[in-house]
């Protein structure tokens, strides 16, 4: 069960690094992220966007390799890093929930739902 839910993190990850590429290139999809504010992102909220896509690629690293897809599970930290990751992403759901972008309400918080759902199944199996 874990090693699907990391599968699943790590496919809604890429899709969630896709979207901030395009909004740190400059692409119009600034409604969906950072507030939206935004339609095209100023330059801070680009270089946001893009160290955002750093942080997803470590987020996935850490679920792959606690659920045992990717090496290094029983690294020291990597436990309590993925329940620090639970919290950090429940606390995402509450505010995209609460986000005046409704783009955003509607779109982003259920996918942070479904991959808070899929880090706590990571971090309660392994």
């Amino acid at each position: 069960m874990s090693t699907a839910a990391a599968v699943v993190f790590t496919v809604l990850m890429a899709a969630l690094s896709v979207l901030q590429v395009l909004v740190a290139a400059g692409r119009p999809f600034g409604r969906l992220v950072w507030g939206g504010r935004h339609e095209v992102l100023p330059r801070r909220l680009r270089v946001g966007s893009a160290v955002s896509v750093v942080l997803y690629a470590a987020f996935s690293w850490l679920v792959l390799a606690r659920s045992g897809v990717l090496p290094g599970g029983d690294a020291p930290g990597v436990g309590v890093g993925t329940w620090v990751l639970v919290a950090y992403l429940v606390l995402g759901v509450a505010v995209n929930g609460v986000s005046r972008s409704r783009p955003e309400r509607l779109v982003r918080t259920p996918v942070v739902a479904v991959l808070a759902g899929c880090a706590l199944v990571v971090a309660l199996e392994v």
